[in-house]
């Protein structure tokens, strides 16, 4: 198709220069998984490097959305636009291929040119013959310079077929001039051993066909069977079906399973199971209310959502009642009959995607657990360097925090945002997890958004068989403030109490709330029950402020208003504890409106008598005070201003004189610096309590769990 080797050759020697840091994820047929695996490489990557790039060199139609370069542009770590990672149509393969791979190498360069690492996903075998499609990909990795990752699938295959279609896969790949780096045989049984070790014997028995060294790793990822699943949306789409009712939230909740319900109420009940799907005829309206009422009860399953079919829609009678039971699930209405709608619901199959949120952290999860991060790593010259993008210092932390497990309590059950969090933490494998709140509302509404928590433990402090110790362990530890334990058996139902008493008594590691709570309802129990840690005089706080290129501490801007020197020296002290505790080596800025000798004021005189006693208590460690917060982190200020300062210029850790200008500062920063603020968090506590800005999102609470789970390995 693209001419002999030879030409092949001359034309990627010509162009391409020094070789580029690149990996090329293909496959020897579709539905391998190709799409799943780049974007498991495209989050290690993203972990260990500033700038990640992707690059499709062949898509089907440049006006219509590849799923498969949408699903990795959404990734954070990804630096390159939709626009500049499509290389050619098949279109235009199809009528010139060797301009199509000239067209290829130009723009795959202006990518690689502008990235440290570049992901580049092979096509899909829609529209590329003759001689195959693998070669095709073989050419255009041999012209990139980028050596190839195999996707091989092994669903419903024995190990010697896939270790056969692995042989021959990589024997093409060699013939096409191309280097084999790794083999991923994807959906394996949860036994991959065998597997592994025939596809490794059949690499090793061909390698002087391969053109590649015996030692080419072999990676093995077990089936995940929600991948395949779509989603209410996505079925929405393929049948072209109206939303009536329901919740458009849900819509993006994965149906796993489909029931044609052509028979009675009583039998289609009997076979209702949770994330299905029901095809049921337009014009059975007693059908339609038993489903929804079944969603709605307790003792149901979750449905995914229901489509009603033959064009007929519920009257006005129906609707009215359908609205009055309040149900969440999504109808769909479609002119389409039943055999044609679950003929289309059947063939629908699921993609990963930034708006199913299940299955990317299932993926990474999954990913992170079976592909060995060194190896892949290996695979390429990943630079080195000292800069630390958000992302970076991020996935460092959940490095460390999955490293050892500690068990943190999230007391806000009844916050979607807490468990989509605590979703994402558990499929991730970040924390073990208590959550408080009535259990069965909890997965009920968790099942609903199509989440996963089963891992979790779950207390109603209501009902909990705790309460007893609990309130006598309160009453205790209060008794000099007046406290009964008659009294603290009514205050430690409160989840905000409960939750620190379970971290109190050692039940659990820490604890994260505040989405749903004032930061005094969260603090106040844990000054009450855990209290400050010895040597400390006040909890204070602090942001984590990743910035593009390093982190920043920011301390406090979220407890002490108006701190004395002795409080603004021990919110020094703990605020460095807290950067080394986070890898980050503190060089402390006691912050003010005049630098070294120049200015005076009483304000001036706190800042520079509480840098005199971080000095006498605390010999150790490097600070500067007052300074202004320019000379604290520009070098070309501190020049000016305090040119023999070994912190001036290059603070860590810049302590505020209040909390006015601290609070300010830090969203000041935050939003027109485009920094990253994880926080706030809580120091000086004897164990980890952290609380959340009720406008938290998500990733804020993960970002925070993954904080007090660090915070607790450290106490430990």
């Amino acid at each position: 198709m693209v001419g002999d080797g030879r030409r092949e050759m001359s034309f990627r020697h010509d162009l391409m220069g020094p070789m580029t840091r690149s990996l090329y994820v293909a496959s020897p047929s579709g539905q391998a998984g190709k799409s799943m695996i780049a974007f498991g490489l495209v989050d290690l990557f993203s972990r260990r490097v500033a700038t990640v790039g992707v690059f499709r060199p062949v898509t089907t139609d440049r006006d219509r959305t590849d799923t498969v370069l949408s699903l990795l542009i959404s990734h954070d770590g990804v630096t390159t636009s939709y626009e500049d990672a499509v290389g050619v149509t098949y279109a235009e393969v199809h009528a010139d291929p060797d301009a199509a791979l000239s067209t290829i190498v130009e723009r795959y360069r202006a990518v690689a040119a502008e990235c440290e690492v570049t992901i580049i996903v092979g096509s899909d075998y829609t529209g590329v013959s003759s001689p195959t499609e693998l070669a095709w990909n073989a050419t255009i990795a041999a012209n990139l310079g980028a050596p190839v990752v195999l996707v091989v699938p092994a669903l419903g295959q024995d190990q010697h077929t896939v270790a056969q279609t692995a042989e021959l896969a990589a024997a093409e790949i060699g013939h096409g001039h191309a280097q084999l780096a790794a083999v991923v045989l994807n959906r394996c049984a949860e036994d991959t051993a065998p597997i592994r070790e025939a596809v490794r014997e059949a690499l090793d028995d061909g390698v002087g066909r391969l053109g590649s060294a015996p030692t080419v790793p072999v990676w093995a990822i077990p089936e995940i069977p929600i991948l395949a699943a779509p989603t209410v949306a996505q079925i929405a789409t393929e049948l072209g079906a109206e939303q009536i009712f329901g919740d458009p939230d849900l819509m993006t909740r994965e149906a796993e399973h489909m029931l044609v319900a052509g028979m009675s109420v009583e039998h289609v009940l009997e076979r209702l199971t949770d994330g299905q799907l029901v095809i049921a005829a337009g014009d059975r309206p007693e059908l339609l209310v038993a489903l929804l009422a079944a969603h709605r009860s307790a003792v149901h399953p979750s449905l995914a959502g229901v489509v009603l079919n033959g064009g007929f829609l519920p009257s006005p009678q129906i609707a009215s009642l359908a609205r009055g039971l309040d149900a969440q699930l999504p109808v769909l209405a479609t002119g389409l009959g039943t055999f044609e709608t679950a003929s289309i619901v059947a063939r629908t199959r699921g993609v990963i995607s930034a708006a199913t949120q299940r299955k990317v952290d299932l993926t990474l999860g999954v990913l992170g657990q079976h592909l060995p991060a060194e190896e892949a790593l290996a695979l390429v010259d990943v630079p080195g360097g000292d800069i630390v993008t958000p992302l970076m210092f991020e996935a460092t932390l959940v490095d460390r925090a999955r490293a050892d497990l500690r068990h943190i309590v999230l007391p806000e059950g009844d916050d979607d945002r807490v468990l989509r969090a605590a979703s994402t933490l558990l499929a991730r494998r970040v924390a073990d997890l208590t959550i408080l709140g009535e259990e069965q509302a909890i997965h009920q509404r968790a099942t609903e958004l199509g989440l996963d928590i089963s891992a979790a433990r779950i207390i109603n402090p209501n009902s909990s068989a705790l309460l007893d110790e609990f309130a006598e362990e309160f009453a205790r530890v209060r008794h000099h403030k007046g406290m009964t334990v008659e009294r603290a058996r009514e205050i430690v139902t409160d989840v905000s109490h409960f939750g620190t008493l379970l971290v109190h008594t050692g039940r659990a590691d820490g604890m994260v709330s505040g989405a749903a709570h004032t930061t005094a309802h969260t603090i106040r129990p844990a000054l009450q029950i855990i209290r400050t840690a010895p040597g400390t005089a006040i909890v204070s706080s602090v942001f984590l402020m990743c910035l593009a290129d390093r982190v920043l501490v920011y301390g406090d801007c979220a407890v002490n208003p108006d701190p004395n020197a002795h409080e603004l020296a021990d919110i020094a002290i703990s605020s460095a504890a807290t950067a080394a505790r986070f890898g980050i080596n503190p060089r402390i800025a006691m912050l003010s409106y005049s630098t070294g000798d120049s200015g005076s004021g009483a304000e001036v005189e706190e800042v520079r008598a509480a840098t005199a006693l971080v000095r006498q208590l605390r010999p150790d460690l490097l600070v500067e005070g007052p300074l202004q917060y320019d000379a604290a982190v520009e070098p070309s200020v501190a020049r000016t201003k305090l040119p023999d300062s070994p912190v001036a210029g290059q603070a860590t850790v810049l302590v505020f004189p209040d909390l006015n200008t601290g609070n300010n500062t830090y969203k000041a920063v935050q939003r027109s610096a485009g920094a990253v603020a994880i926080g706030p968090v809580l120091q000086g506590l004897n164990r980890p309590v952290n609380d959340l800005s009720r406008g938290a999102t998500v990733t804020d609470i993960v970002n925070t769990v993954v904080i007090t789970a660090i915070q607790a390995q450290e106490q430990s």
